[in-house]
C-alpha cells in the first residue's frame, strides 16, 4: 500500500535589508482676514417706584433694541402690594472689527527609500 503524506513547514525569510524613512516638513504662513461682531452693553438704573397689584406684576420686556427688567421689592401696606422699584434698561449694541493675522500652516512630505539584500537602493 503506497501512503502519501504532505509535511508543512513555516520560516521567516528576509527578503530586503530595511527601509529608510525620509520626512520633511515646511512652514507655510497663511494670512487670516476675518470680521470678527463684538456685543457691548449698557445698564441704565431707571427709578419708577410705582405700586401694582400682586396679580399684575410686570414681567422682563423689550422695547426696541432694549431689554427691560422690572426690579419688584414687596413693601407693608394694609394688603401687599408690589412697587416696582426701578427697572433695568440694557441696550445692545453691536460693532464690527477687522481681524488681519498671519499664522504658520505646517505640510508633510514622506520620501521612502528600500534596501534589498546587496545593499542596493530604490526609491519609493
Amino acid at each position: 500500500m503506497v501512503h502519501e503524506e504532505a509535511w508543512v513547514e513555516k520560516r521567516i525569510v528576509e527578503t530586503g535589508r530595511g527601509v529608510r524613512i525620509h520626512k520633511t516638513v515646511a512652514e507655510t504662513p497663511c494670512r487670516i482676514d476675518e470680521r470678527l461682531l463684538r456685543d457691548d452693553v449698557e445698564v441704565h438704573h431707571v427709578p419708577v417706584d410705582r405700586i401694582v397689584p400682586l396679580d399684575q406684576a410686570p414681567a422682563t420686556r423689550y422695547e426696541g433694541d432694549t431689554l427691560v427688567v422690572p426690579i419688584l421689592e414687596e413693601v407693608l401696606v394694609v394688603e401687599r402690594r408690589l412697587r416696582i422699584k426701578e427697572e433695568l434698561h440694557i441696550t445692545r449694541t453691536r460693532r464690527e472689527e477687522h481681524h488681519v493675522d498671519t499664522v504658520m500652516l505646517k505640510s508633510e512630505q514622506v520620501s521612502v527609500e528600500r534596501f534589498d539584500e546587496h545593499g542596493d537602493t530604490s526609491p519609493t
